[in-house]
């Protein structure tokens, strides 16, 4: 029988000289000031820059083949096998990485509102401004949770600074992105964009859920007074969380969910969201929601008066801002809702295919579901 995510912590062990465990955000708003410059927006927020690379790397991700695990990935351009010795040489990059560094950052927490069904995460990174990231978008423990946190399943080592080596088989450029779903352990090489870590817990878990009979699912989700429940899916770009951030709603989570047989639960702890263009006017809770605590990564912003410039596209069009789910004034917490009523398909299409709303039924909207049918969003 396969075996599902089993991190083997003891092989890990981190010899830096400072160790800062679950940080609070003021502590690490102060390193990452002091020695990533970050900037302290007049919103309170914390402006971060991620370097050369300001979006995924998914040609540079890579999973590892294992007897447990090989049976249950959908191999091809998405999902790119590589070896267990490739994996175990970035690894201790990674490890020779870290160690070598003055300070490294640990967090833990759940990815799951569903007691259930949540794995135990654990992040080692050496930038404070990961560690906020992670903290924001993991779902947070009590002080008595993080004491008995215990092993966790998935743990991220976070070496972005670090380039890859290209001479290790299966990595194609100074990027590397390797995820070992037996051992429960994945690898971050030559990239320091936050957005990384987020997509290697999803993806964990979207390949955790379904062998336990839950439906994973890149949505949205928000539930009205009667408890109706609405999910909202799409491509990255395309509106799940300002559409789900509805002030008359109640927010149950932005991004990422799964369905049990009782109904959903959010996956994360926090948002993330497209904030090229943002403005209170037509966003007030995403825009309100960007104070103290929260994280922008590559957002421009007047060094003067700190007040950040939501319409310059000068760094990516991919701007982001990540902050703990807390922050919405009618977020639904726990974040966890009754079955969907209404399932909605946010296809941003520029092809014709569907007219620009269309009401499915049953059949369509599952043919339309299975068939995978969306359209890609210029500059995500």
């Amino acid at each position: 029988m396969a075996v599902g995510l089993q991190t083997r912590t003891p092989d890990i062990t981190i010899a830096a000289q400072t160790v800062l465990r679950n940080a609070a955000p003021a502590r690490l708003y102060e390193l990452a000031v002091e020695h990533e410059g970050a900037a302290i927006l007049s919103s309170g927020a914390l402006a971060t820059f991620s370097g050369e690379k300001t979006g995924r790397s998914p040609k540079d991700k890579r999973i590892i083949e294992s007897p447990g695990s090989s049976a249950d990935v959908w191999w091809g351009s998405v999902n790119i096998p590589a070896g267990g010795d490739s994996f175990l040489a970035c690894r201790q990059q990674a490890l020779d990485f870290l160690n070598a560094q003055p300070t490294v950052y640990v967090v833990d927490g759940y990815a799951g509102w569903d007691p259930e069904y949540r794995i135990k995460v654990r992040v080692i990174c050496a930038r404070a401004y990961h560690a906020l990231f992670m903290h924001n978008l993991l779902i947070r423990p009590t002080r008595d949770g993080l004491d008995q946190f215990g092993e966790p399943e998935l743990v991220i080592l976070n070496a972005g600074d670090q380039a890859a080596d290209r001479r290790i088989p299966g990595v194609s450029s100074s990027t590397s992105v390797m995820l070992h779903l037996e051992r429960g352990e994945m690898i971050i090489l030559g990239t320091n964009y936050a957005g990384e870590m987020k997509k290697g817990v999803f993806t964990a878990m979207n390949y955790e859920m379904p062998r336990r009979g839950v439906l994973s699912m890149h949505c949205s989700a928000n539930e009205g007074a009667e408890g109706d429940v609405s999910v909202f899916f799409g491509l990255s770009g395309t509106g799940k969380t300002t559409l789900s951030s509805d002030p008359h709603r109640r927010l149950i989570g932005d991004d990422e969910h799964c369905w049990t047989d009782r109904g959903i639960f959010n996956i994360e702890g926090g948002c993330y969201a497209k904030c090229v263009g943002l403005s209170e006017s037509q966003e007030p809770q995403i825009f309100r929601a960007i104070r103290y605590g929260a994280v922008l990564e590559n957002v421009v912003f007047d060094a003067e008066t700190g007040v950040a410039d939501y319409d310059d596209r000068s760094i990516t069009e991919n701007t982001r801002a990540c902050y703990p789910i807390e922050h919405i004034d009618n977020a639904r917490i726990p974040c966890v809702g009754g079955h969907p009523e209404n399932l909605i398909f946010l296809t941003c299409d520029a092809f014709g295919v569907l007219p620009p709303v269309s009401r499915l039924n049953p059949a369509q909207a599952m043919y339309h579901f299975l068939s995978g049918y969306t359209a890609k969003v210029a500059g995500t």
